[in-house]
């Protein structure tokens, strides 16, 4: 292995622990910090969500054993159904961006994470026994969507959530659930549509997986350690400056 192969894989491996461990920390961001990382180091979107949706198995799959007793199938059958239908449908939209030079993506890019994080920063949804169907059939097919299309379905459906008067415990269950039930169509949806090119990202991630698996755990200790909120505020201030610099990037050479 050569040495620029070296710094490339150290990079790669940076920026995904650094995603997973702020999304077990502070409960939110993996997507909005991995995919504009990965991008400025030279990866393509299939490719950051490849090794985005790899990454988060193992965090999805102990969040959904751990807190199984607070998820009801019934309640997110429907919602996943919608999530997964809209994947291809960005994925699609995805596939016809491929004549858009770099610099541009990672102006789209970082437009969309500064909108979600000024969302998350100033939207804050009173908590309600009950929502209008309505929301639901507008959230989870937007959320399938920003997956397919940049690998950033979360905010969505973190919206959708905390506009439940719910426990945390089944509030996190229903998320967990929701990302882990689109990881393997997500996946299947890529290959179809970018073939070998997504896979080397994929096995780099794969093979990471016990690396990941423990800063996962250290995330969750740090998290409950320092206080979620207080991990908020430094999150959010890390993705407005990730979204300015996307934004202005090319602006700046």
């Amino acid at each position: 292995m050569d040495f620029d192969t070296l710094l490339s894989f150290i990079s790669f491996a940076a920026i995904l622990s650094i995603g997973i461990f702020v999304q077990a920390a502070a409960g939110f961001a993996a997507g909005l910090l991995i995919v504009p990382a990965l991008l400025w180091c030279g990866y393509t979107i299939p490719d950051a969500q490849c090794a985005l949706l790899v990454a988060t198995i193992p965090q999805n799959v102990w969040g959904v054993w751990s807190l199984r007793k607070s998820i009801e199938p019934s309640q997110v059958a429907w919602p996943g159904l919608g999530r997964i239908l809209f994947l291809p449908v960005g994925i699609v939209v995805l596939k016809l961006m491929d004549f858009v030079d770099e610099a541009t993506v990672r102006q789209i890019v970082g437009l969309i994470v500064l909108s979600v994080t000024l969302a998350i920063i100033y939207i804050r949804p009173k908590p309600q026994p009950r929502l209008h169907p309505i929301w639901a059939f507008i959230a989870f097919p937007l959320s399938g969507f920003f997956q397919g299309l940049v690998g950033m379905g979360g905010p969505a459906m973190v919206f959708w959530v905390q506009a439940h008067d719910w426990e945390t415990q089944k509030s996190r269950g229903f998320l967990f659930t929701m990302y882990l039930v689109s990881i393997l169509p997500a996946l299947g949806f890529l290959y179809m549509a970018f073939g070998n090119q997504v896979v080397e990202s994929g096995a780099l991630a794969l093979m990471m997986v016990p690396l990941l698996w423990g800063v996962t755990v250290f995330g969750l200790k740090f998290g409950t350690k320092l206080g979620r909120e207080r991990l908020r505020r430094v999150t959010l201030a890390l993705l407005l400056v990730i979204g300015l610099a996307g934004v202005l990037g090319p602006m700046w050479g």
